[in-house]
């Protein structure tokens, strides 16, 4: 701005000089025959006149010159301002990207987890259960064989004692414990361990029903195992209304053989106080 301000003010001295040398030189012009002796003798100094003028066109130069001088280190400082504030933003950056990923990476690891506490406690269930099988295992036993052969055998159970609810989801199979007893005759099955133990030799008889309300991403189901090998599952899902799968069984079982209820991975199962959901079985014949 201050540079093209001053590229006319020259112009303007260079234009006021040219006038004033022209209207000197006018000032000097004498009618033919009418100049005296004293004006021919009158000495004119011409190099005094445009000197004036030259030194306010090398002062302007010089002040245009300086102010120059003075905006190109303006410049260079602007401009080493401007790529520090460069790199100070692209660190920035660089930093957040940074931030998300690790941000990201916390939410994945959490997750993970989340689901290892989740199969710790379903495998910690599975222990105790294991343990307190083999330990009523054991006791039934010799109490069987203290009494002698068992001819009559039969069992009946709802899952809920009292209350209602449902039960799951869980990651993994979980074992299920029907505690409301209706029928236990000859007290092979336990309600405190969901296991019904042989205690004669022969082919037995087993139905489950369930129960479990409509969801979109959880069906309801549950496996009978024997001796830890799934035997027969029950499973339904619908994303609405309840769903109500069943099965059944026969199995040959020796003395001590288990058998039990295992809900399926994921699953929802539904019991009340109107008892939806059960377990049966019984001794067809002793061999």
């Amino acid at each position: 701005m201050e540079m093209t301000m001053r590229f006319p003010l020259l112009l303007l001295i260079c234009s006021l000089c040219t006038a004033q040398l022209q209207t000197e030189s006018d000032n000097h012009i004498i009618p033919l025959g009418g100049e005296t002796e004293a004006v021919r003798r009158e000495p004119t100094n011409t190099t005094d006149q445009p000197q004036g003028c030259k030194q306010d066109i090398h002062a302007v130069l010089r002040e245009m010159s300086a102010s120059l001088a003075e905006q190109r280190v303006e410049m260079r400082h602007l401009q080493r301002e401007n790529e520090a504030q460069a790199e100070k933003l692209n660190k920035l950056e660089l930093q957040t990207t940074e931030l998300e990923k690790q941000k990201t990476e916390l939410k994945l690891q959490k997750t993970e987890v989340d689901k290892l506490k989740q199969e710790l406690q379903a495998q910690t269930a599975e222990l105790i259960s294991i343990k307190a099988r083999t330990n009523v295992t054991e006791n039934q036993v010799e109490v069987l064989k203290r009494d002698g052969k068992v001819k009559q055998v039969a069992f009946s159970a709802s899952l809920l004692a009292s209350g209602s609810g449902h039960i799951g989801p869980f990651n993994t199979q979980t074992p299920l414990v029907f505690r409301h007893v209706v029928t236990n005759i000859g007290n092979a099955y336990n309600p405190n361990t969901g296991f019904f133990i042989a205690p004669v030799r022969g082919a037995y008889h087993f139905e489950f029903h369930l129960h479990g309300g409509g969801h979109a991403s959880h069906a309801s189901g549950a496996v009978l195992v024997k001796n830890g090998e799934n035997i027969f599952i029950a499973i339904e899902h619908q994303p609405s209304y309840s769903v109500n799968p069943s099965n059944g069984v026969t199995l040959l079982l020796e003395v001590g053989d288990v058998v039990f209820m295992h809900q399926w991975a994921n699953t929802r199962i539904y019991d009340s106080q109107n008892h939806h959901t059960t377990f049966s079985g019984h001794l067809l014949f002793t061999m």
